[in-house]
């Protein structure tokens, strides 16, 4: 009965699954991980072992070759084969002065006779059974000995004397300090247990970082010394000397039977895959005692299926369809329950959703509708603007035309009749431009609502820009106003009505120089970039006019090309929206930033592509 009630119960069945579900993959993760740490730490180190001893065997290597390489030249001399005593002692003191690497040296003709000798009785009997060798004719390296006094080691190289028959005459024997290069050499960057020591054959140290080790002890029982002659896996731990673990590499140095070792502790390696799997068994732990808690938890609230029910019968009562659909892989009775349940409730939203999108596609009709209508009203008030335009227009034309015309051919003939002083001579220039350049106005204002063709040529907008600040030159200079302009070279021309881009550019200069008061700053660049017009990239002439005026509030930014509009007293709100219809019917764009206190920005895009009308369209009219 009671085995029975355990296996039957579901809050037992939730706690075991929960918990082989959460700990195994756990555990194997857990194990996987610090194995795989391991590896890579023992094959890095091992790789930068490698490395170590490589670069170490490569100096040593090179450095016995240069000192033998020396001794054969110094054997070689002219002054060795005369076996001049004198000359010699101050040849070889000379070399040991210079070389400073041979402690001492001794010259021996081949009779035996001692040439040269300035070495220590120590030294002598150190090598007395290399001195009583026959003579070779290739070069010798003895083993390393430790020198007693110096507490150092040595090694000798001797080198056959030769005449220029080759017949032998002798030899030298140079007694060889270490203590420099081994410096060098057991001196490794590996924490603080890395090292580097030099052995014999036979595993007697002969060089390291402990003198009183050195042809004292050897290695011979370690595994140190196995690894020298042995091939082992990479990253293998291994015990040393001192019966410590380690990893290291060992390499022999050519043409001796010296052999390089470089180790560092395994502990000091492993420290950061030991530190990770402490990690791992305390996360394992705690995750055991956290699967209990939570899986004691799940399997305790199982069995509150009923009341999320209930729950869920109220939330669908409220209307809210999706928190009162319930899901469920159950296959007892609740799971049943909890699947008609959920049928009801999504039957019951997807007739809201019918509902509430008929409701939405009204909306949405209507709103369609308002902005119809919307744009409607706007072009029927634009419309009639331009028809206002066009009624005053023709009043103005008869007003100003006929007293213009007066004033034009007074000065025209005035001109003919009088000789003009230099002085006034420029001033005369500008005032006649300016009535042409009004007479022009009135008859394109009369055009505004009804634009005729566009008289268009080739033309060099660093012409328009320079005729247009000749126009606003003698307002900025009343104002007192700082003109800069910055005009890129070699602008390529475009296409279009030169007088009325003329128009355009003096129109947005003069808003700017009334935007600002005396001694203001008035900026013009002009450049060739690319920019978007009609969703499209193209090449274009930049023109940008910035003034450093109070700026233009941002309710108003929306409403400043719009015709009649202005917040100056004395305007009349068409200069602004003429330059607008100019730039627009050449194809061209128009944009305006502005911050408060600190001016406002016009930036004119003008396509340098001539044939703008296929490219935008013909109907170019505003």
């Amino acid at each position: 009965m009671n085995k029975k009630y355990f296996t039957n119960n579901l809050q037992n069945k939730v706690m075991c699954l929960f918990l082989l579900s959460t700990l195994i993959p756990l555990w194997l993760v857990g194990r996987f991980s610090v194995k795989t740490a391991e590896e890579l730490i023992a094959n890095m180190v091992t790789s930068q072992l490698e490395n170590v001893i490589d670069d170490k065997v490569a100096i040593l290597e090179r450095w016995l070759m240069e000192r033998k390489a020396d001794l054969l030249v110094v054997a070689g001399s002219s002054i060795l084969q005369s076996m001049d005593s004198d000359l010699i002692k101050t040849y070889l003191e000379l070399v040991g002065k210079n070389y400073q690497t041979y402690k001492e040296l001794l010259v021996i003709s081949s009779d035996e006779t001692i040439i040269f000798n300035n070495a220590s009785e120590t030294t002598n009997r150190l090598w007395k059974d290399i001195y009583n060798k026959p003579f070779k004719k290739s070069l010798y390296l003895s083993n390393i000995k430790l020198h007693p006094e110096e507490n150092e080691s040595i090694f000798m190289i001797s080198a056959p004397i030769l005449d220029n028959n080759e017949q032998m005459k002798g030899a030298i024997h140079a007694t060889v300090g270490t203590s420099t290069i081994l410096n060098i050499i057991l001196d490794v960057s590996l924490g603080k247990t890395g090292e580097c020591y030099l052995v014999n054959k036979n595993g007697t140290f002969l060089a390291h970082k402990e003198p009183h080790r050195i042809l004292k002890e050897n290695i011979a029982q370690s595994g140190s010394f196995k690894k020298i002659f042995t091939k082992k896996e990479l990253g293998a731990v291994y015990l040393d000397y001192r019966g410590i673990k380690v990893l290291g590499s060992s390499r022999k140095i050519e043409n001796t039977d010296w052999y390089l070792v470089v180790e560092q502790d395994r502990d000091e390696a492993f420290q950061c895959a030991d530190i990770l799997k402490r990690y791992v068994y305390v996360m394992i732990a705690l995750t055991i005692i956290i699967a209990v808690f939570i899986a004691w938890l799940i399997s305790y609230y199982i069995v509150n299926p009923i009341r999320t029910l209930s729950q869920s019968a109220n939330i669908l009562a409220g209307g809210e369809f999706d928190k009162a659909i319930l899901k469920t892989n159950r296959q007892d009775e609740i799971g049943f329950l909890y699947q008609a349940f959920s049928n009801m409730a999504s039957q019951l939203k997807q007739r809201q959703h019918s509902l509430l999108n008929e409701v939405d596609l009204k909306d949405a009709a209507l709103k369609e509708t308002g902005n119809i209508l919307e744009k409607t009203r706007m072009v029927a008030i634009r419309s009639e603007k331009f028809a206002t335009i066009g009624r005053m227009s023709a009043g103005v034309t008869h007003e100003i035309r006929t007293p213009l015309t007066s004033i034009k051919l007074f000065l025209e003939s005035l001109q003919t009749e009088i000789e003009i002083s230099p002085e006034y001579e420029e001033d005369f220039k500008i005032a006649m431009e300016q009535i042409q350049r009004i007479e022009s106005t009135i008859n394109r204002f009369l055009d505004f609502a009804k634009p005729q063709e566009l008289k268009c040529s080739k033309i060099d907008i660093r012409q328009i820009v320079e005729s247009a600040l000749f126009v606003i030159r003698p307002m900025a200079n009343k104002q007192e106003c700082i003109v800069n302009v910055k005009c890129e070279k070699n602008l390529p021309l475009i296409k279009g009505d030169k007088k009325l881009l003329g128009d355009a550019i003096i129109n947005l200069l003069i808003n700017s120089l009334e935007a600002m008061d005396s001694n203001g700053k008035l900026d013009i660049q002009v450049k060739n970039e690319q920019c978007e017009i009609n969703t499209k990239v193209i090449q274009c002439i930049r023109i940008d006019i910035s003034d450093n005026g109070p700026g233009i509030p941002e309710n108003q930014l929306l409403n400043v090309f719009e015709p009649f509009f202005t917040t100056k007293s004395s305007g009349t709100g068409l200069g602004l929206s003429l330059a607008y219809n100019t730039i627009q019917r050449h194809g061209g764009i128009i944009q305006v930033k502005s911050e408060s206190t600190r001016g406002t920005l016009f930036s004119v895009f003008l396509s340098t592509n001539h044939q703008f009308e296929e490219f935008y369209g013909k109907n170019t009219n505003y």
